[in-house]
C-alpha cells in the first residue's frame, strides 16, 4: 500500500454506503468499518450513510476532524460507479468540507473491478454452496435466521 503523500496520523478516512431503513444493513457497514480500521493501520476511520440513516457524511468529517484529520479521503463502499459516485457523494463530501476550511478531501473509485473482487466472488460462492449442500458453517453476512438456500432440490 503506498503513502506517500499524506501523514497517516493525520488522514481520515470516511467509508460510506448507500445507507438503508434496515439495521442490519447499516449494522454491516460498522463491521466492515471495524474490519477496515483493524487490518489497514488507519487512525482515523469512519463510516457514513449517504442517506437514510445516520451518520452522515457531514457527521463523519466532523468526527475526523474533531480527531485532528488534516486530510480527509472518502471511499464508497459501492461495486459500481453510478450517480451516487459520480454527483451526490461528491457534493456531498464538499458541502462537509465547507465546514472545515484547511482539510483537504478527495473522493475515491469505487470497489468497482479490482482484481480481488473475483476471488471474494468465489470464495462467498464456495461457502454459501457449502452450507447448504453440506450443512457447513453460515458466512459472515448471514445469520442463523437469513441465511442462503438451495432451492428445488
Amino acid at each position: 500500500m503506498r503513502q506517500s503523500t499524506s501523514n497517516r496520523e493525520n488522514l481520515g478516512i470516511i467509508i460510506v454506503d448507500h445507507g438503508s431503513r434496515r439495521a442490519e444493513s447499516n449494522d454491516l457497514l460498522l463491521e466492515v468499518v471495524k474490519m477496515f480500521r483493524q487490518t489497514a493501520g488507519y487512525q482515523i476511520v469512519e463510516p457514513a450513510h449517504m442517506e437514510l440513516a445516520a451518520p452522515s457524511i457531514a457527521e463523519a468529517f466532523q468526527k475526523c476532524a474533531d480527531q485532528g484529520a488534516t486530510q480527509i479521503v472518502v471511499h464508497p463502499y459501492f461495486l459500481s460507479p453510478g450517480r451516487h459516485w459520480h454527483e451526490d457523494i461528491p457534493r456531498l463530501a464538499k458541502e462537509a468540507a465547507a465546514s472545515h476550511p484547511g482539510i483537504s478531501h478527495l473522493v475515491t473509485a469505487p470497489l468497482g473491478l479490482h482484481p480481488l473482487m473475483a476471488k471474494v466472488m468465489q470464495e462467498r460462492i464456495e461457502t454459501c454452496l457449502a452450507h447448504c449442500e453440506e450443512g457447513a458453517p453460515i458466512c459472515e453476512v448471514c445469520t442463523e435466521e437469513s441465511s442462503c438456500r438451495l432451492i428445488g432440490k
